[in-house]
């Protein structure tokens, strides 16, 4: 999990979530993308059924701003 700072700004801040396994990341959430999106055959499937968890979505659409946001002070 990582946060890309572009500003101090909320809507200027990408959140990212990759999921790896031996060295390779096969998934990814990208608060840009709104959703997870798969690098290999096996994180395609997890992509696509995580994406049809709205649930899910939504909170990770939410880390942008509750994980982020406090890290801002941090990196400036």
């Amino acid at each position: 999990t990582r946060c890309v700072f572009n500003s101090s700004e909320l809507k200027d801040i990408q959140y990212v979530e990759s999921y790896c396994y031996d060295k390779l990341e096969y998934a990814r959430f990208d608060s840009n993308v709104g959703k997870f999106v798969g690098y290999t055959e096996y994180g395609v499937k997890n992509a696509e059924r995580w994406n049809k968890d709205t649930s899910l979505i939504a909170g990770r659409k939410a880390q942008r701003e509750a994980y982020c946001m406090n890290h801002v002070t941090a990196f400036y």
